[in-house]
């Protein structure tokens, strides 16, 4: 069973179960478990951190209920907080795996830029008061489309020492006070696209020339490129398995 999941990240600590702090990993196995009245444990795609969103993150489950499988997203929807929704249910082969099939996954990235906050949207954009140039910006996000070593735009995990991916489309653009940040590729490494924030950030308020974004790329050294972003901006979109 495929699941297509959104969510408010905003009062959980991520995807995957913690010690400590609700997930939305366990939210879904919980509600499952009650509604199939069997012990459920989800697979997700994509293991979101703390206060990062989704439109379209992916869990698969086995179950052995009968329920017709279209109905188990509007079932469940009645069970779960109001802040995580099935989208749709769907039947998959028993031997698809929602990480390592050939995918494509859009991240969106959203800037709040003015002097002063707006509270209508400050769960799902980030704040930065300072003037920020979208134009300089898209220029040296560019640089990133393409196959590339992401080393200096991650947070190194030993069990994933491959940091090569592949942008398909990076784009950066404004309307009125927000900036947008758009990515497409086959696969997103650690804080990746909060590192990629991080940086562009440094590149629209002046602090870089956009030109510097692809010495820190071809560099392979996180040290050198931006801060992490705040994860209220960060949204995961769509995966698409091809």
């Amino acid at each position: 069973m495929k699941l297509t999941v959104a969510y408010d990240g905003t009062n959980y600590h991520g995807w995957q179960i913690q010690p400590e702090g609700d997930t939305i990993e366990e939210e879904l196995n919980k509600n499952l478990s009650k509604l199939l009245k069997e012990e459920i444990h989800v697979l997700g795609a994509s293991r979101t951190d703390a206060g990062v969103h989704a439109l379209g993150n992916v869990a698969v489950f086995d179950t052995s209920h009968r329920m017709p499988i279209e109905k188990i997203a509007f079932a469940v929807n009645t069970y779960l907080p109001w802040d995580i929704r099935v989208q749709s249910s769907v039947e998959v082969p028993p031997d698809f795996h929602p990480r390592f099939c050939r995918l494509r996954k859009t991240y969106r990235y959203q800037i709040w830029n003015r002097p002063i906050p707006n509270p209508l949207v400050s769960r799902y954009a980030t704040f930065y008061y300072y003037d920020l140039d979208e134009r300089k910006m898209a220029e040296a996000a560019e640089c990133l489309v393409g196959r590339h070593d992401f080393s200096s735009f991650c947070t190194a995990k030993p069990e994933r020492p491959n940091h090569v991916r592949t942008l398909e489309k990076v784009s950066v653009k404004r309307e009125g006070d927000m900036i947008t940040l758009e990515l497409t590729g086959d696969g997103f490494l650690y804080n990746m696209v909060r590192i990629i924030a991080g940086t562009l950030l440094w590149v629209g308020g002046g602090k870089i020339p956009p030109g510097e974004m692809r010495a820190i790329l071809e560099a392979k050294d996180r040290s050198l490129a931006g801060d992490t972003a705040r994860p209220e901006g960060l949204t995961l979109v769509e995966i698409e398995y091809l």
